[in-house]
């Protein structure tokens, strides 16, 4: 198959589950399991792509200064910092990494 095929494809999957979503009845996607498996996901997803996001270096595991940044914003969101503060947080502690010679 070509790349356009492919997208075509991923266009059409796309469309169809998300006229799934207008088409099921209320009160399946309301049941207590589907909420819970939707929860579930959203979260799972969210961490996957932070962690990738922070410690992948193409095919390997790279330890630099979004590590750093990682953590001072979560200090700061476990303080209850406003979200400007976390974002200053972690940009001051990826600053400082750089400067300290990390990648």
């Amino acid at each position: 198959m070509t790349l356009w095929n492919w997208l075509l494809l991923a266009v059409a999957a796309a469309y169809l589950i998300k006229l799934a979503g207008y088409l099921l009845p209320r009160a399946w996607l309301e049941s207590p399991p589907i909420t819970d498996l939707a929860a579930a996901l959203t979260v799972g997803l969210l961490a996957s792509l932070t962690v990738m996001n922070t410690l992948g270096n193409g095919q390997s595991v790279g330890f630099d200064s979004r590590l750093l940044a990682l953590a001072a914003g979560a200090v700061a969101l476990k303080l209850k910092a406003p979200y400007l503060v976390v974002v200053i947080a972690g940009a001051a502690a990826a600053a400082l990494g750089r400067l300290a010679g990390l990648p």
